[in-house]
């Protein structure tokens, strides 16, 4: 029998809670697009979507900070991606965990959250703000052990986010050169990732890659900050797309934004919806209208009104999931736009 050695450092004790996704050739997408598109698969990830990685290197990297055997307790204040990817963290490394939501919060969302292995499920306020000042405010401040879980403005999240790109790097066939990365932005931690992989690679590969971030019509808080130069606050949030439901994106991915290999668009909810439906026939994936919202570009034609690209440049779509979406919600939605 072979015995298998001891950990050499704290960190290997602590298992990482997210997994290498595949990235993908996609024919049907390519020949619309008139470039080699590339999917790369978040929605595989343990909670559904990309947010695994940076809420999970979060929790993992709060439980290598704190003593041995603290028994900690990972609080998020969302009841949609981030909550997901707190609570199965939290239950992969073996620790407990609530998520806060507002009222609005669909039930399908707080039973996915339950069913998870949320230790509780706190339903309060009437917005996510309500919600998440009742966590800081109330929950945290009687438990010593609480851990804050903000979803995506934490430089943790951002790390973790940054994986995809050695990942991406490592995939890519031949000299692993990608010309463009797309991706949907909410409150814009993937962004940061994305940006920081990018900053991080080797010098042959250094600012070369073309970033496009995307959001939807009525939660566009940083294409309009983009467009007014100053970084802005949006008075509420109307779309559908509600996983990109933030009025104000984080500061860095604001002052990404505004760099010269970074590009920032929009679609209507409308798109987003269609280009999910189109997708889940074309790729046989469902995904959330947040996701839909990258994926819009292709089957609208606007990634060639953003980007000039060849015939053989690679673009990757990043296909962030999402758990807000279902058969049923995909019917209804081809009913309200009549597709």
């Amino acid at each position: 029998m072979t015995i298998a050695p001891a950990p050499t450092s704290t960190s290997e004790t602590v298992s990482q809670p997210w997994i290498k996704t595949p990235l993908i050739y996609s024919a049907i997408l390519s020949k619309l697009a008139g470039c080699k598109i590339y999917l790369k698969l978040e929605n595989v990830q343990p909670s559904g979507s990309f947010k695994s990685r940076g809420v999970g290197n979060l929790v993992r990297q709060a439980i290598l900070r704190a003593p041995p055997n603290t028994p900690l307790h990972f609080y998020c204040s969302s009841g949609g991606n981030a909550g997901l990817a707190c609570v199965t963290a939290a239950v992969t490394l073996g620790h407990a965990s609530s998520v806060i939501v507002p009222l609005s919060c669909k039930p399908m969302m707080i039973d996915k959250l339950r069913a998870a292995g949320a230790t509780d499920v706190i339903q309060i306020g009437q917005t996510w703000f309500e919600a998440d000042k009742h966590l800081r405010e109330v929950v945290l401040a009687n438990d010593p052990n609480g851990v804050y879980v903000p979803p995506f403005d934490h430089p943790d999240v951002w790390k973790g986010a940054s994986s995809m790109i050695e990942e991406i790097d490592e995939q890519l066939e031949g000299d692993g050169k990608m010309d463009a990365i797309v991706c949907s932005v909410g409150g814009g931690g993937l962004l940061i990732g994305l940006c920081d992989g990018l900053a991080n690679r080797p010098e042959d590969k250094k600012n070369k890659t073309q970033v496009v971030t995307v959001e939807t019509l009525g939660a566009e808080s940083l294409y309009q900050s983009v467009q007014a130069k100053s970084h802005i606050t949006l008075p509420g949030i109307t779309s559908l797309a509600n996983s990109l439901g933030c009025v104000r994106v984080a500061s860095r991915a604001f002052e990404y934004a505004l760099q010269p290999h970074v590009h920032s668009t929009v679609v209507s909810d409308r798109e987003a919806v269609e280009a999910c439906i189109r997708f889940a026939d074309d790729e046989r994936i469902l995904v959330e209208p947040a996701c839909g919202a990258t994926i819009a570009l292709v089957y609208t034609g606007k990634l060639k009104e953003v980007l000039k690209y060849d015939e053989g440049d690679r673009v990757v779509l990043v296909v962030c999931g999402g758990s807000n979406i279902s058969l049923e919600m995909l019917q209804g939605y081809k009913e309200t736009f009549n597709l």
